[in-house]
């Protein structure tokens, strides 16, 4: 290597070590770094929803229940005849009969699962309505109904799955 090429590069880097440039920030306090530190606001008190709105949670809460006693009361037949057409041919009697009982069993279902679709509306109107400034609160008491509502349907859709697991299919 030519040590001719080199010596300007050297030169350069080691004329930039040699400045005195003394414009560099100082390490001192700042008058920012002095302020008083603002307080974080409380939180917004919880806002009590309407009557109107209460009331129809808990009805909608009430149908809910009735479609789960509903179910509850229908699921012992529809239990025993997909247990006893366990293994049947589809369109046999057997199969037949369990078919008919679990097309009663979601019948006795459909108050849950209309209350769960009506909570749902419901949550959405709400949710919009309070983005817009029309109305304040209530959307935690209907997530709180909307939420027991979906652990019950999903329930029942897991023991209907179950049901209909043990039957042949077409």
């Amino acid at each position: 290597m030519n040590p001719r090429r080199l010596l300007p590069s050297l030169i350069l880097f080691l004329s930039g070590c040699a400045s005195s440039f003394q414009g560099y920030p100082s390490l001192a306090k700042r008058a920012i770094e002095s302020a008083p530190i603002a307080e974080a606001a409380p939180p917004p008190s919880p806002v009590v929803p309407e009557p109107e709105l209460v009331q129809n949670v808990d009805r909608l809460t009430a149908q809910v229940q009735a479609g789960r006693a509903a179910f509850d009361k229908a699921w012992p037949a529809a239990d025993k005849a997909t247990r006893a057409a366990s293994g049947s041919a589809v369109s046999s009697e057997a199969w037949v009969a369990a078919q008919t009982t679990l097309s009663a069993l979601e019948s006795a279902r459909n108050d849950s699962v209309s209350a769960l679709a009506s909570l749902d509306v419901l949550y959405v109107e709400r949710s919009n309505a309070v983005s817009e400034g029309k109305v304040h609160g209530g959307i935690d008491a209907i997530d709180t109904a909307r939420a027991s509502a979906l652990r019950i349907v999903d329930g029942q859709n897991d023991r209907l799955d179950a049901l209909r697991g043990r039957l042949a299919q077409p």
